[in-house]
């Protein structure tokens, strides 16, 4: 019996890519918004305002004690409001995963907690204002009621503190968010493995819990710190150029007012993309670790 011939070979016909096409539009706005934008922030920098190479911009980042004292209070206002932010947040999300509440608590915490986390700029700046002002609602029930002065006592918006205070309003409920799916990801079986092994609750949450929670703990600790250091349209909205924080030195001096100085101001910007972008390499990185895990 003959061997059937091999069929010719067919022309491997031409594909469009068309498995990129969902993705593209990604991928520009990516390259329009966020790479070149910051290519172009990163060389003007290092240049003068004839385009010559310099470093005096950088150097003045550390010389200029208004632009260092702008970046350390923006690195304790981040570094707080982030601790209290991821604490605070932890303990909602333990209260409404571990906690025994009923299911509608969840669900109405988780979406509330979606959407105050997006809700920042004039519209939060309005409702503290309106909630804390000096005759807000809060501010007026607490003086007639329990005779209660908080604005004798010291709080103040334009403070270091009343600021962390506005800004764990949208920090909070990102820590829930973020930190609900690693809670949900801790087995019962591990807790029952721990119960017949005989060790006691605190022991399990000891080295059971805490070692599995901690990356992810620390990893979102680190991502609400980026997520404050950033935040510009509600602090303009109490304060305006009056707060002395980075993004509002950035505004002012790439903005055209008094302190206009693009080249500083790209420096100013340079520092900051420095600063979150440590930030989100140890988030991915704890990240990572985390998910590792909860595998």
């Amino acid at each position: 019996m003959s061997a059937k011939p091999a069929p010719p070979s067919e022309a491997t016909a031409f594909r469009l890519p068309t498995q990129w096409i969902g993705v593209a539009p990604f991928f520009v706005f990516a390259i329009m918004f966020l790479i070149l934008p910051t290519l172009y922030l990163v060389l003007g920098a290092f240049q003068g305002k004839e385009g010559e190479f310099t470093l005096a911009n950088i150097l003045q980042l550390f010389t200029d004690p208004s632009i260092s004292d702008a970046y350390w209070k923006s690195i304790k206002i981040s570094f707080w409001s982030a601790v209290l932010g991821a604490f605070g947040g932890l303990a909602i999300a333990l209260a409404i995963v571990r906690g025994g509440l009923p299911g509608w608590v969840r669900s109405a915490t988780l979406t509330f907690s979606g959407v105050a986390s997006n809700f920042a700029g004039l519209p939060l700046a309005f409702a503290f204002i309106a909630t804390l002002g000096r005759v807000g609602i809060v501010t007026v029930l607490l003086r007639d009621l329990l005779d209660i002065n908080i604005y004798a006592m010291g709080f103040n918006f334009l403070t270091t503190s009343g600021l962390i205070a506005v800004y764990l309003f949208f920090q909070i409920p990102l820590m829930v968010v973020i930190i609900v799916p690693a809670i949900d990801g801790i087995k019962k079986e591990w807790g029952e493995a721990a119960a017949t092994l005989g060790a006691t609750q605190w022991q399990y949450w000891r080295n059971v819990v805490i070692p599995v929670l901690w990356p992810s703990f620390l990893g979102t600790v680190i991502l609400l710190f980026a997520n404050s250091f950033g935040a510009i349209a509600t602090a303009y909205a109490f304060a305006g150029p009056v707060l002395n924080i980075v993004p509002i030195k950035l505004y002012s001096q790439i903005n055209g007012d008094v302190l206009h100085n693009p080249q500083l101001g790209y420096a100013i910007a340079f520092g900051m993309i420095v600063i979150t972008g440590l930030a989100n390499v140890f988030y991915i990185w704890f990240r990572t670790r985390s998910e590792r895990w909860l595998k």
